[in-house]
């Protein structure tokens, strides 16, 4: 394929309620998406006109990682495109990755140009995203992360009320000060059969040690990154001192990184963000990877609109993804997404099947929550 121009466009979406985590508060989502307009070859060798979305998980400030969200755009104007411009027709979403690595780091600005090039391939083909990574299933569990409430009783008015729309799975976000108290008050709420887990975010230290080892008491699925991103050797002590199986997430930034943590005895499982680890064939090498070690996995996610949400369905939907994910319904966060509604159903989100992510963009919704737009021709 040979691309022939990329926009670059700002969006912003409120939240229907404020979402808080260790490293701050969000209300509203800001987003950047990458649309490739490309030449690429069809089924019968053609030269076909297409466009492929791809979307930025970067936050507005660099608090979840060093990469935020303006500064993501620059990296993808000023180093990454020029890159593939320059590879002429000889184009490919498996060549992307390769292509970008003299670039260090930015792994999520990475992942949104891989996104949008992969998808206007595959739209040229006919074929889904999720037949292209392989995927197994046609829907996937749909669990639910519940930020930090101002109260206990507040926390449990919202996890009830998810558990009534049918999430298979309640995540709760902890921090320091609230821990304890909120997941056992959880636990006694909803019963020892529902899945639950914990999210710290990187919140505490491994002088925590004795207080991270009272959760086990909770019968946990597992608690997601407890210490730092850089921590490996401290999250291997601190799974010698715990019950419950220590999830990687934020130190999971590639296929290598997961063979580190894993040789190590650093995590039992591992969650999966595409955004995070440089794109979703990266995903699938640490998807892979994970399953020749019986490493369990799952899909995190980053309050993506409809694009990145569909995208993430079509990688839940592979063989090593046992257990459930962070695919929740489009209404969870947003009142209007700016795709088609992304639904829960028996606990269940099904998985896009047509080409390329299977959604787009409704034109005047985007229209409505656009702040600004870039055209960048090659």
């Amino acid at each position: 394929m040979k691309i022939t121009g990329v926009e670059l466009r700002i969006i912003r979406m409120p939240l229907k309620s404020p979402f808080t985590t260790s490293f701050g508060t969000e209300y509203d989502k800001v987003a950047l998406l990458v649309t490739v307009h490309a030449q690429t070859r069809g089924p019968d060798g053609d030269l076909v006109e297409t466009v492929g979305w791809g979307e930025c998980v970067a936050m507005e400030e660099p608090l979840y990682s060093a990469e935020y969200l303006t500064g993501a755009a620059e990296v993808i104007r000023r180093f990454l495109l020029p890159i593939l411009f320059a590879a002429g027709d000889t184009l490919s979403s498996e060549k992307v990755g390769h292509l970008l690595t003299p670039v260090v780091g930015h792994r999520m600005a990475k992942a949104a140009v891989e996104m949008a090039v992969l998808d206007a391939e595959l739209r040229a083909r006919g074929v889904s995203f999720a037949e292209h990574l392989g995927a197994v299933r046609d829907r996937v569990p749909s669990g639910v992360s519940v930020g930090i409430q101002d109260s206990i009783p507040e926390l449990l008015d919202v996890v009830d009320g998810y558990l009534a729309q049918g999430y298979v799975r309640i995540k709760l976000k902890i921090r320091p000060g609230w821990d304890l108290a909120p997941v056992r008050a959880v636990r006694e709420r909803i019963g020892d059969d529902v899945l639950l887990q914990v999210d710290a975010n990187a919140a505490y230290t491994l002088v925590d040690a004795q207080l991270l080892r009272r959760l086990d008491e909770f019968g946990l699925l597992l608690i997601e990154q407890p210490l730092g991103e850089d921590d490996i050797r401290q999250h291997a002590e601190l799974a010698k001192l715990l019950s419950t199986p220590i999830c990687l997430d934020e130190s999971i930034v590639s296929a290598k990184a997961a063979a580190d943590a894993i040789m190590l005895g650093a995590t039992s499982v591992i969650n999966i963000k595409p955004g995070r680890v440089g794109g979703y064939l990266e995903a699938r090498r640490i998807h892979d990877l994970c399953v020749a070690h019986g490493i369990a996995v799952w899909c995190g996610g980053m309050l993506e609109t409809g694009l990145g949400r569909g995208a993430n369905a079509a990688l839940a939907a592979l063989p090593g993804f046992t257990l459930p994910g962070d695919i929740s319904g489009s209404d969870r966060f947003y009142a209007q997404d700016i795709t088609r509604p992304f639904v829960v159903q028996d606990g269940h989100v099904a998985v896009p099947t047509g080409p390329g992510l299977g959604v787009e963009p409704i034109p005047e919704i985007l229209a409505a929550v656009t702040v600004t737009t870039e055209w960048i021709p090659v």
